[in-house]
């Protein structure tokens, strides 16, 4: 069963980068990205595997999520987070973007670098 709702869900595909995450794998990709506060980012991360990459993978990740190419993730870039997973999905909502900006924020500043976004990865 699906170790996000049970045994409700059903393998999904989707493409996330043509270059990167073509075919990555995300167990219950439909029920957990349209349901608003519903978003556990540890369990993302662990679902859809990004938490079992290498370190470079998890930097090629964190690349595509810093629409900027500032070296970190600001908010509104995180409030789209799950967009760069599946194209229209939908926005987080403003409480959950508010608890995946905490848990990633180490140092306060804001916003997430590349080394607190891999600890939040790897959490």
């Amino acid at each position: 069963p699906c170790p996000l709702v049970g045994s409700r869900c059903r393998p999904y595909t989707i493409t996330l980068h043509p270059h990167f995450f073509q075919s990555v794998e995300i167990h219950c990709a439909q029920i957990h990205l349209s349901a608003a506060d519903s978003f556990d980012y540890k369990k993302f991360f662990k679902t859809c595997g990004l938490a079992g990459k290498s370190a470079d993978d998890v930097k090629k990740a964190f690349a595509i999520i810093d629409q900027d190419n500032s070296g970190f993730i600001e908010e509104d870039e995180l409030k789209l987070f799950l967009q760069n997973f599946k194209a229209g999905a939908r926005a987080l909502t403003d409480a959950e973007t508010k608890k995946f900006l905490a848990a990633g924020d180490t140092d306060g500043d804001g916003k997430i670098g590349i080394d607190e976004f891999a600890a939040v990865v790897k959490a």
